[in-house]
Order: C-alpha cells, then structure tokens, then sequence
C-alpha cells in the first residue's frame, strides 16, 4: 500500500474512533448534570406520579448504556430525537440554526485568512522592521483582550455612537444578502480580529523557520529578491504548519462561536446550545455537542491529511 493512502487511511479511522470517544464523553456528562429533566419540565409542583410517568415516557428509566446506543444509532441516521421544551424536531431546528453559524463563520474566514496570511508574508519581508514590529504588536494586543469584551465595545462604538451598524445581528431568509452582511458586520469583526492575530503568528513563525534552511541561502545567493524567495521557496514549503493553524481557527470560527453568538443575539447553533442549556433541554444539548465535535474533528483530519499530501518524501517514496 502506497505510504499517503495508508497514513490517510489511518487518519480518518483515528477521526472515526475520536468521533466515537466524544459522543460517549458528551452523553456522560449530561447524565452528570445536576438536577431532573422530568422536575425541570414540570416544574416543582409536579407529583411523584406525574413525574414517574415522565421519566417513563422520555425513556430515564432505561439502562444507561442502553439509552447511549439508541441515542447514537438515531443520530448515525440523522435522528437526533425531539426537544424536550417545545417538542420540535431537533435535526430540523439544527438545520436552519447551523446554517446560520455556518454563514458567519464564511465570512469572517473570507476576510481573516488572506488577510493573515498576506500580513504574515509582509511581517517576514520587513522581520525586525517597524511593519514587523507594528503588525506583531496589533496582533499580540488583539489576541489578549477577551472576545466579549471586543464586542461590546464595538458595539458601543461602532453600533451606539457611530450609528454605522446595528448591535443586534438578526437575519432571516426573507433578507437580501447585502443586508444580511450589514447585520453580521460586527460579529464577523469581532471573530476576524480574534483569530486574524493567531493565524498571523503562526504564519510568519512557520516561515521564518523554514527561512533558515540552506536551500533558502542558496535562493539568496542566487541574486533573488527578498519577495521572490518567500514567496516562491519559503512559503511553499511552510504550508503544512499553515494549514494546520487555518484549520483549527475554521474549527474555532464554527465551534467557538458561542460566546459571540450570545453578545450579538445571532441566530446560530451558539445561540441556539445556550438557550436550550439553560432549560436543561438534553437532548438538544446532546446533538449540539456531537455535531461541534464532529466539525472539530472534521477540520482537524483534513488539516492532518494536507500535511500529509504536502510532505514530498511521502508523495515520491524511494
């Protein structure tokens, strides 16, 4: 078996397996939530009858492990069972709301990854330089101060004294595009500016590493320019660790859009997860978790199987 297909092959059996690992990890720590889903829908009037009946009905009764494989098979076939809340269809509702995470996260990944990566090629053509020096501290500065906290002050800013957007993103499928980006404007700066600093970083470090080589010195002593040789020999070959930092920064922008989601009201599955986590809704609580996994672990098998196709001795064995 070729040396590529078999460390792929092995990478989407590990993404599988981890898969598996953090569906048995999210279901266990719902059941170790405090508290009762029957008592928390009734609410403490309820009697021990009703409740008994309510158990009895959403099935928490039933063995554990019994309730776990259920669980997974339905959702292995798309069945990730109804809202306890509101007795909606949990897959439909995922639907419309994953959408949603899934526009913002295009479009502040539109901008922030070209963006990263042209400051960080800029940030190795002027090293040491006061671009170098301006760009590393804006980023630094950017990546230090909390997400939330960004927010709300572009909101104040930006929404409240300027006017020029508004605080709350609402959008629907009735909206024209162009309205729709003026709506998440704000929260796609918010995530641009947060992983913008980190891509940046870990771009001009990968090719700053790769500058030391001595095929590099060679380029130089050829009379090449500076640009030439970033561009046609060092950042080439630094692709793989940039993939990677891309890869998890997309993983961040659909994952860790929670808390933004929450500043900017945005529609998404952020919004969607912290709604139903604070009516103890389970299952919804459950299928959110699997499918953040899933896309986490999805982005970061691709990244992986770039790396691997990148690598030439992998490509071309002996």
């Amino acid at each position: 078996m070729h040396p590529v297909v078999k460390l792929v092959s092995q990478r989407l059996a590990l993404g599988l397996l981890l898969l598996l690992a953090a569906s048995a990890l999210i279901f266990l720590g719902t059941l170790m939530l405090p508290g009762d889903v029957a008592q928390s829908i009734l609410g403490q009037s309820a009697t021990p009858e009703a409740l008994a009946n309510l158990r009895e009905e959403l099935g928490l009764n039933r063995p554990a492990l019994v309730r776990y494989f259920d669980w997974l098979f339905g959702a292995l076939q798309g069945d990730l069972g109804t809202a306890l809340t509101n007795g909606q269809d949990i897959a439909e509702s995922i639907g419309k709301r994953l959408g949603n995470t899934l526009f913002l996260a295009f479009w502040a990944a539109v901008i922030s990854v070209p963006l990263a990566i042209f400051l960080g090629l800029l940030a190795v053509r002027y090293r040491d330089r006061w671009p170098d020096k301006l760009i590393s501290a804006v980023t630094l500065a950017s990546i230090s101060i909390p997400e939330f906290l960004i927010g709300y002050l572009l909101i104040y800013f930006v929404a409240v004294q300027m006017g020029w957007f508004s605080s709350v993103a609402m959008i629907n499928d009735s909206m024209s595009l162009l309205d729709k980006l003026n709506a998440i404007a704000l929260p796609v700066a918010v995530l641009t500016l947060v992983v913008l600093a980190h891509m940046m970083r870990m771009t001009r470090a990968a090719i700053l590493n790769v500058m030391q080589s001595a095929y590099i010195e060679t380029a130089e002593l050829k009379g090449l320019s500076t640009f030439h040789v970033i561009a046609r020999h060092a950042f080439p070959n630094a692709i793989a660790p940039i993939v990677n930092v891309v890869m998890l920064n997309l993983a961040y922008l659909v994952v860790g859009v929670v808390v933004i989601e929450v500043v900017f009201v945005y529609p998404g599955m952020g919004q969607y997860l912290v709604d139903h986590v604070a009516k103890r809704d389970v299952p919804v609580v459950q299928a959110c978790g699997l499918i953040f996994a899933a896309v986490y672990i999805l982005l970061n098998m691709i990244a992986d199987i770039v790396a691997i196709l990148s690598n030439p001795r992998l490509r071309h064995p002996k």
